[in-house]
């Protein structure tokens, strides 16, 4: 690869930015990653933040084009040890969880490896999985489920496969796993509690007669509330169960009615399949009145910013000034969506 870029490149960057088929936001942020990377030619970068940045954005890109055929599609992310064996229960039980997900028109996406990320795939079939792996001098890369397939791209560093890992996922399944499982999961739960990520059902899994997560989090839990170092409320971000069943009804119950929320501006927009009745709505706003910042929430359309994006423009809203810290206040609310 030459130094500088040829005059092709040159001509292909200036087409991206100046196409109509591009939405004004998209040029102004293609813009802003080209004053950053002018920013780190000029500054005092080293070599290896040059050789990090350029890896990180090279690796997204090819990420985002495999995901890109199945954006529309529900994507449940499951997490679990690379370690586990095909006899152990918890294999089964993820094998099980998985095709009961894809069952109800989900794919499933896993870290591609070993162990319950196979289990996953094996549960979901090679034409719903898509594998996001890591490279490591110790593990031999893609599970014979899905390697070769076109929804497989390799990463090298764990934050851009973590990224691409929850991303595009709409549900999240925690098996037993050892320290990067643990990570994985905790991540979750922060971006959820500080509401860097949108509200997902996140459920940890494990067999009956051999729990993992009920003594984990039973520990945890008073641990963390009795130091005020969590909120009592954020303990409802995730749920444990040891029955697959149960695992796929808390994933395909939380879009009943509830599809998706976007911020516009200071406004929380809250996307339903169904509009809530009128004569109910009174009583559902009264409910839950405390999650706002005393403006009461309306029924609405979409916002001029969402036709603009053609942002899901035909489904009903719900528009609240959301108030609340981190969205594990919300989940009682989405509960209550889900009921009409």
């Amino acid at each position: 690869m030459s130094d500088a870029p040829s005059p092709k490149e040159i001509a292909a960057l200036t087409a991206a930015l100046s196409s109509t088929d591009r939405p004004t936001t998209d040029r102004r942020n293609l813009l802003r990653l080209i004053d950053a990377v002018t920013r780190l030619t000029e500054g005092h970068a080293s070599s290896l933040d040059v050789k990090i940045t350029s890896v990180a954005i090279q690796e997204m890109q090819k990420a985002y084009e495999v995901f890109a055929p199945y954006r529309d599609a529900r994507k449940v992310t499951i997490f679990g040890s690379a370690r586990t064996r095909h006899d152990d229960p918890i294999y089964d039980l993820t094998v099980r969880t998985a095709a009961a997900l894809a069952d109800e028109g989900y794919m499933v996406v896993t870290g591609a490896g070993p162990g319950l990320m196979e289990a996953g795939m094996v549960g979901a079939g090679r034409e719903r999985s898509i594998g996001v792996s890591i490279r490591l001098p110790f593990e031999s890369g893609a599970n014979s489920v899905i390697a070769g397939d076109e929804k497989y791209v390799s990463m090298r560093y764990f934050f851009t496969r973590k990224l691409m890992l929850v991303k595009e996922s709409h549900a999240f399944l925690c098996m037993p796993g050892g320290f990067g499982t643990l990570d994985e999961t905790f991540e979750l739960l922060t971006l959820a509690q500080t509401a860097k990520s949108v509200p997902v059902p996140i459920v940890f899994c494990e067999v009956e007669g051999r729990p993992f997560w009920t003594p984990l989090m039973d520990t945890l839990e008073p641990l963390l509330n009795d130091a005020g170092l969590i909120s009592p409320e954020d303990t409802t971000l995730y749920r444990i169960t040891d029955n697959p069943g149960d695992a796929v009804a808390e994933v395909t119950g939380f879009y009943r009615n509830y599809h998706s929320i976007r911020f516009v501006s200071d406004v929380m927009m809250i996307r339903l399949q169904r509009r809530i009745p009128d004569d109910a709505f009174v009583a559902f706003a009264a409910r839950h009145a405390g999650l706002t910042d005393g403006t009461p929430m309306t029924q609405t359309g979409p916002t001029e910013a969402e036709v603009r994006d053609d942002d899901m423009v035909e489904l009903p809203r719900v528009a609240l000034r959301y108030s609340a810290k981190g969205f594990a206040p919300l989940r009682p609310l989405i509960d209550d969506l889900n009921g009409y």
